[in-house]
């Protein structure tokens, strides 16, 4: 078959190097406009740079929507359409223009965490597994009929990053296998049960303060959702010292706890320092000051003292 890729995240390379390590025919790539960054450096993108190495036409519309775009998709006769976190939303006519129509790669157990940031809520909400869903894309967000699921356990400490990088590493055999069944006619639809469904929507750089305020399982749960954005962040407030910003990036929660308002430091030692939450307590193990790198919070407690009473900032 010949398959057009859509895709800009890093759920899409693994997915898209796996089309074209298959046995059909990978006809473009749709990809988001390129990046410019500080100083006008143009961010790379391994898609297109993918898609440059074995000759394919590539197509950057600012608006998928727009009829130039549609109609230099459908120059390239396409059977299929893969989608796979491109990032805008198809109108029906993209949707209907291959021959066999358009299938989304989703990192999520639909019809759970429909929406932009799938990853970052399974492990924001604690979930004990999370996995990737091929669905018939439909002009509804994420709610088309699913065609295969794959499932995965969430590691204990593991970070929406991590966990990304797994299951873009799943969608690769399933999306395969799914593309196989379309091509044979042999496809099973399974309607989503609209009742259970649930949606997330986009994060913002504000997303990432910490509030301790919360029992300590939901703010270490908070932690590792956030990484690698857009970081778990709080300002330390230490007498006589301007505030510090400072990402926690793994911590413990603890059974301890104390009468002291959340975000209170209540305990420091060498191997670093509690924090009080709400009915319970987070030893941070590593954190990473403003502008300098990740670290130990034993090395950080060298370069910086910290004292019991201490505060963690929210609001």
């Amino acid at each position: 078959m010949r398959l057009i890729f859509l895709g800009a995240g890093p759920l899409a390379l693994p997915v898209f190097e796996g089309l074209l390590a298959g046995p059909h025919q990978v006809v473009g790539l749709v990809t988001q406009p390129d990046k410019v960054g500080k100083g006008h450096h143009h961010h790379e993108n391994p898609l297109k740079a993918l898609a440059e190495q074995h000759g394919l036409p590539i197509l950057q519309p600012e608006k998928i929507r727009a009829a130039e775009a549609v109609a230099a998709l459908a120059e390239l006769k396409p059977d299929l359409s893969v989608v796979a976190a491109y990032g805008q939303l198809l109108s029906q006519e993209v949707l209907d223009l291959p021959r066999l129509g358009t299938i989304n790669v989703h990192a999520s157990l639909l019809p759970k965490y429909r929406g932009a940031t799938p990853i970052h809520a399974a492990v924001l909400n604690g979930d004990a597994e999370s996995g990737v869903t091929i669905i018939r894309l439909v002009k509804k967000l994420d709610a088309g009929p699913m065609l295969g699921e794959v499932r995965t356990p969430i590691g204990a400490v593991e970070t929406t990053g991590q966990l990304e990088t797994r299951l873009a590493a799943l969608a690769v055999p399933l999306t395969l296998h799914v593309i196989d069944q379309l091509a044979a006619g042999t496809a099973v639809e399974v309607v989503q049960d609209e009742a259970l469904a649930t949606h997330v929507g986009k994060l913002t750089k504000a997303d990432g303060q910490i509030r301790w305020d919360r029992p300590a399982r939901e703010v270490e749960c908070h932690l590792r959702g956030m990484q690698p954005w857009p970081g778990p962040f709080t300002f330390l407030l230490s007498e006589g010292k301007p505030p510090l910003r400072l990402k926690m990036l793994s911590a413990t929660p603890l059974l301890r706890s104390e009468d002291q308002p959340a975000g209170t430091i209540i305990d420091v030692s060498s191997d670093g320092f509690v924090v009080q939450c709400q009915e319970s307590a987070l030893q941070i193990n590593h954190v990473q000051p403003d502008g300098k790198r990740p670290m130990a919070t034993a090395d950080f407690l060298r370069g910086r003292a910290v004292n019991v009473g201490d505060r963690c900032a929210f609001c």
